[in-house]
C-alpha cells in the first residue's frame, strides 16, 4: 500500500504507524511520528492540527515528533534553525585589475545523518549537511569553486546560471565527472544577479540529489536589496527506503518537523526575505504556504520588481523565488507545503513573531 492512501485521511493515526512500517522498514520510525488520531480532513491537519501546544521545543500536538523528541544536530554535525541565516561568502581578494575574486572549496563528504528520531539516512553531502552550504556573492564578480570529491562514490558540482561549457559540471564536457579522491576548480563569472542553486550531475541523477547533493547559491545584484531579515528555506524529501518509488520524509532546511519545535523567530513590521529552493526529486511540484498573511513573490529573484502578491507559491523541482512580507501581528503563524501529505510528513513550521 502507498503511503499516499494511507496519508489520505488525515493525520498519522497509531493504526496506520502499523502499514507504515511495512513502507518504511525503519526501527525508531513509530517512535518518531506523533500517534495523535485525525478527527478530520487531512487539511485540518496542515492548517490547524499541529498547532503547537508551547512553541519551546517541549511538546507538540499533531503531525510531528511525538513528546517533543528531536533529533541530535550536534551529532549530525549542522542545525536547520542555523542554516537558515547561515550564508557562506567565501574568501574573496582583489585582482591588480581592482576586479574581486571569490572562493569557495566544497567537499563531497558520505554522512549517515538523523532524519528523525532513530531514523538514520545514509546521505551523499557538500561538507557534510544537507542542504549543502548558502553560497553568495555579487553580480559580476569573478567565482572559482574547488570541489574535493571525499565520497566513495562519482560527483561533480552542476551550478545554475550562466557559465562557459567547461564548467558546467555535467559528464563528458570540461572536468567532467570526478572520482573519489579527485577535485576541480569549477570557475565562471556571478550572473545573472538572483536566486539559484547548485547540485550534483551525475547518473542516476535522481539518486545524486534525493541522497543530497544541492544548496542555494545567491547572487546579490550589484546595487543590492532593501535591508531585511533574510532566510533561506530549501525543500526537499527522504526516499528512506532508497527504492526511488518515492519520499517518506519531507522537509526544509534538513529536518522534517524541525520550525514546529523551533519555529522561526521575526520581529513584527520587519521586512522579511525568503529565499525558497525546491530540489525535491520523486515528486513533480511543491509549494510553499504562510499562514495570516501575503507576500510579494520574484521568480528566480532576477528582477527586482514583485510580480505576484500571494499566500501561496507553486514550485517544480529547481523553480526558486524570493518571498518578501512584514508580519503585522505577533504570535504563532504557520508555513507549510500545500500539498496536505508533505505537510504531515514534515514540511511544515510555524513563525513566532515578536
Amino acid at each position: 500500500m502507498s503511503r499516499r492512501r494511507l496519508l489520505a485521511g488525515g493525520v498519522i493515526a497509531a493504526p496506520t504507524l502499523a502499514l507504515l512500517h511495512e513502507t518504511i522498514p525503519h526501527a525508531g520510525l513509530h517512535a518518531a511520528l506523533g500517534e495523535e488520531s485525525g478527527s478530520g480532513a487531512g487539511s485540518h491537519a496542515a492548517h490547524g492540527g499541529g498547532v503547537p501546544s508551547h512553541l519551546d521545543g517541549s511538546g507538540t500536538a499533531g503531525p510531528t515528533f511525538r513528546g517533543g523528541a528531536a533529533v541530535d544536530h550536534r551529532a549530525n554535525g549542522f542545525d536547520p534553525t542555523e542554516i537558515l541565516r547561515d550564508f557562506d561568502h567565501g574568501r574573496t581578494r582583489r585582482l591588480a585589475s581592482g576586479r574581486v575574486v571569490r572562493e569557495w572549496e566544497l567537499h563531497g563528504v558520505d554522512r549517515e545523518i538523523e532524519v528523525a528520531p532513530g531514523v538514520r539516512f545514509a546521505a551523499w553531502t557538500y561538507n557534510g549537511r544537507v542542504p549543502g552550504p548558502t553560497l553568495r556573492c555579487r553580480e559580476g564578480e569573478l567565482l572559482r569553486v574547488r570541489f574535493v570529491n571525499g565520497s566513495e562514490h562519482p560527483h561533480t558540482m552542476h551550478f545554475h546560471g550562466l557559465h562557459p561549457s567547461a564548467m558546467d559540471g555535467v559528464p563528458g564536457v570540461g572536468a567532467g565527472i570526478i572520482e573519489p579522491g579527485g577535485s576541480t576548480v569549477y570557475e565562471f563569472e556571478a550572473e545573472p544577479f538572483g536566486l539559484h542553486l547548485y547540485h550534483c550531475h551525475v547518473a542516476p541523477l535522481a539518486e545524486h540529489i534525493a541522497r543530497g547533493l544541492y544548496g542555494a547559491f545567491i547572487v546579490d545584484p550589484k546595487r543590492g536589496r532593501p535591508a531585511a531579515d533574510e532566510l533561506v528555506m530549501v525543500q526537499h524529501g527522504y526516499n528512506t527506503t532508497f527504492d526511488g518509488a518515492g519520499n517518506q520524509l519531507y522537509a526544509v532546511n534538513g529536518i522534517p518537523f524541525h520550525y514546529m519545535h523551533e519555529p522561526v523567530r521575526v520581529r513584527r513590521d520587519e521586512l522579511v526575505r525568503i529565499y525558497l529552493v525546491n530540489v525535491l526529486e520523486y515528486d513533480p511540484v511543491n509549494s510553499f504556504h504562510v499562514h495570516g498573511n501575503f507576500f510579494e513573490y520574484f521568480p528566480t529573484g532576477t528582477r527586482l520588481e514583485p510580480t505576484e502578491f500571494s499566500d501561496t507559491v507553486i514550485q517544480g523541482q529547481a523553480q526558486r523565488g524570493i518571498c518578501e512580507l512584514r508580519f503585522p501581528h505577533p504570535g504563532p503563524f504557520m508555513f507549510h507545503a500545500h500539498k496536505t501529505e508533505f505537510a504531515e510528513l514534515g514540511w511544515m513550521g510555524f513563525f513566532e513573531v515578536g
